[in-house]
């Protein structure tokens, strides 16, 4: 760490928080973002449905809506300008029975009172002619064509990136352990040293509520809602051509069908509170539970096509309402907190409103416009590269030709260039992010030694220093032995 002195300190680098960081290195200031765990999107950002939400389930005149029909709306031009995986495939609200149609008839008045553009009810024989694998029951739907998806990687990746090319610092492995006042700033203390700083943005995701206690007379309760998914190989891909869902409850939106931006299909997710905010463990029960529900939208899912399954956090607060703004009575501590569905749609318009929040504390100039970098480069992806734009990669660099993960088409290359990209990937779980790879159907099976053997040679790394997602998670204990 270069020093212990900023102007803005960011806990979190989550999606909110990179967007944050992002929006916030336009302007002259000293800013750091600290994460608890040892890359970026290790939250509730790398686990969810990756739902670009068109914006019509959040109710009308709260932050919630206003934030998700910004925020997508920005996220094409976001997608351009830092290259990241984008398909504005649409979503469906399969309405399955005719008595509650009025629920979807609301939905739709809802959406257009929160400025949602393009929505409309399409009959069954049209929505047949949309998605051929239907239920059989299915009525009618709500059709969203402004809905899409979204690599939630990549987007956290890309937005934390530019941040760091334009001067923001990143502290990993450096969780929290305490917040406090000191005349005019305030002191926040990590496992990696204490910094000073006028102003702290609360991006903390499940843990906001800690943080927010520990200067707040008013206090905060964050639920950690848990979400259980299964994810189908990419020979199921298809199955589904659009976002489907069934009409939402007040436990969410329900178990949807997607396919994803990565070639897969994404089934789920449940919803449960739970009390541990580490319980990212899948259940028999929950699991169950989305083989059960998903027929409801979509029939004859392929369920035999799974290659995994996972469960991510939502940061849920009895308000359901984002909660954005400086904390009374703290000056200078402005939380970024309860971000959940759709946080992920809506990040591109949180990320402005903190800093323009954080902007007016500070009283921060922005910088000339030539000093600042507004993209950057994407990732190599094979699977979408022409043979042809392949040959002329491996005529400049044969190691592009040198394929590590069969499954993601990963080669040697995009590994090296992972390791060695503006936020570097240190562990096996950054380098998926990055690159695609143990994400296909063998789950690192094939790739996994490759990959160590290769951040052992650039890295300088010893095999017992390489870890699936940071310190305590080594794949090797011992070398060498009989």
């Amino acid at each position: 760490m270069a020093s212990d002195q900023y102007d803005v300190v960011i806990v979190g680098a989550g999606v909110s928080g990179c967007a944050v960081a992002r929006e916030l290195s336009r302007y002259e200031a000293r800013v750091c973002v600290v994460e608890r765990a040892d890359d970026v999107c290790c939250g509730t950002s790398k686990a969810n449905s990756a739902i670009v939400h068109a914006g019509f389930d959040a109710q009308a005149g709260s932050m919630m809506a206003r934030l998700n029909v910004e925020g997508n709306k920005l996220m094409r031009e976001l997608a351009e300008e830092l290259n990241f995986a984008l398909v504005p495939c649409g979503s469906l609200v399969v309405c399955t029975d005719a008595q509650t149609r009025p629920a979807l008839e609301a939905l739709l008045e809802r959406g257009v009172a929160n400025g949602v553009e393009g929505l409309r009810i399409v009959e069954r024989d049209e929505l047949v002619s949309m998605e051929p694998n239907v239920s059989d029951e299915a009525v009618c739907a709500l059709w969203a064509p402004t809905g899409g998806i979204v690599d939630p990687f990549g987007l956290c990746v890309a937005l934390a990136e530019n941040a760091a090319t334009n001067g923001v610092e990143f502290l990993f492995n450096a969780g929290v352990e305490g917040v406090e006042r000191d005349d005019d700033e305030w002191l926040v203390r990590t496992k990696a040293g204490t910094l000073r700083t006028r102003c702290v943005v609360n991006a903390a995701g499940v843990y906001a509520d800690e943080l927010h206690n520990m200067v707040a007379d008013k206090k905060m309760r964050i639920v950690a809602r848990k979400g259980e998914y299964y994810l189908l190989d990419t020979t199921a891909f298809g199955h589904v051509r659009h976002t489907v869902f069934t009409l939402p409850t007040k436990m969410g939106k329900g178990v949807l069908v997607s396919p994803t931006v990565h070639g897969n299909v994404i089934v789920g997710p449940t919803a449960t509170d739970v009390e541990d905010k580490e319980s990212v463990d899948t259940t028999a029960a929950g699991l169950a539970e989305v083989v059960a529900k998903c027929g409801i939208a979509v029939r004859d899912v392929p369920l035999r096509e799974v290659i995994t399954t996972f469960a991510g956090l939502r940061a849920h607060e009895e308000h359901h309402d984002f909660i954005i703004g400086e904390v009374e009575g703290a000056p200078g501590f402005v939380d970024c907190a309860a971000i959940e569905s759709p946080g992920l749609t809506s990040c591109p318009a949180i990320g402005r409103m903190v800093a323009d929040i954080v902007r007016g504390i500070c009283d921060l100039q922005e910088r000339p416009a030539d000093e600042i970098v507004r993209t950057r480069p994407g990732v190599v992806n094979l699977l979408a590269t022409s043979r042809e734009d392949w040959n002329d990669l491996v005529a400049k660099d044969p190691t592009y030709g040198n394929l590590v993960c069969r499954c993601c088409r990963v080669s040697e290359a995009q590994i090296v260039d992972a390791l060695h990209r503006p936020i570097p990937a240190t562990s096996i779980d950054a380098i998926k992010r990055r690159t695609g790879c143990t994400m296909g159907r063998c789950q690192g099976g094939f790739c996994t030694p490759k990959i160590m053997a290769i951040m052992e040679r650039e890295l300088g790394m010893a095999p017992t220093q390489i870890t699936k997602c940071g310190p305590g998670s080594e794949l090797l204990v011992q070398e060498g032995g009989e």
